[in-house]
């Protein structure tokens, strides 16, 4: 897992690192927010991290902050980090990024670790961070032009998607579906991955891609290849999270763009 998230971080570093600064400034999908925000962003959650692995303390009482101004706190975090200069910003990145995979690597079998959703073990803050750097990686190419070729790393994003199904609902206020969904997708290689019963009643489909752009919320489900079997099903791709925090507003589908 480790590996996996160490991979991801250096394609993404590839990606920004030759950047002139001018190029940082560029704006990305998420309104607001640029290519320096993006990574500012990145930067402040690994920090976040570090902290609730290495200090659960401290990071109850960073944690109490983000809960005073839940709509505001990840805006501000990337904003401070943002008005660096790009090289400085990529250098606390790194370092950054390279602490929490050694103080992850050291982490006690067994050991969970608080988080602004439910606790985490190491290979889950792992996994999480994985998406993360994914899903804001997304937005940098997308502001790029650049296309990236989909990997098996998706498994990653996929998993934590599914697993977050009732924390979608939760952070919304409703009550999750009582029974089990299946999930099937269509990997990077054609490979078929799957998640639930295979009897189950409510099923999603489609690939494994569009999935992952679905539940990171960098894509509107309109302008996806995932399919729903189930009203249940439909109403969850409609909702769907993979990340901690409040529900964001997801984007709007291309047409409307």
């Amino acid at each position: 897992m480790l590996g996996d998230l160490h991979s991801e971080s250096e394609e993404l570093d590839r990606l920004v690192a030759p950047l002139e600064p001018g190029r940082w400034l560029l704006a990305t999908p998420s309104p607001g927010w640029s290519i320096a925000h993006q990574i500012a962003h990145l930067t402040w959650t690994d920090s976040a991290a570090l902290l609730a692995v290495t200090d659960p303390g401290a990071y109850a009482g960073e944690s109490r902050k983000a809960l005073a101004a839940p709509d505001t706190f990840v805006d501000e975090g990337a904003a401070a980090g943002a008005v660096l200069q790009p090289a400085e910003l990529l250098a606390r990145w790194r370092d950054g990024r390279a602490r929490l995979y050694g103080a992850l690597r050291g982490a006690p079998p067994g050991a969970r670790f608080p988080w602004y959703g439910p606790p985490m073990s190491a290979a889950s803050m792992a996994t999480a961070r994985l998406m993360e750097t994914w899903a804001h990686g997304q937005d940098i190419a997308d502001a790029l032009g650049v296309r990236r070729e989909p990997t098996a790393r998706l498994r990653h994003v996929a998993w934590i998607g599914v697993r977050a199904r009732d924390y979608a609902y939760a952070v919304r206020g409703e009550q999750p579906p009582a029974g089990p969904f299946r999930v099937e997708l269509a990997g990077p290689q054609g490979e078929l991955w799957t998640y639930g019963p295979e009897g189950a009643a409510q099923r999603v489909t489609g690939p494994a891609l569009d999935f992952c752009l679905l539940v990171t919320q960098r894509a509107h489900r309109a302008d996806l290849a995932v399919r729903a079997e189930g009203a249940d099903a439909d109403a969850w791709l409609d909702i769907a999270q993979a990340f901690a925090g409040p529900a964001g507003p997801g984007r709007a589908p291309k047409g409307a763009r």
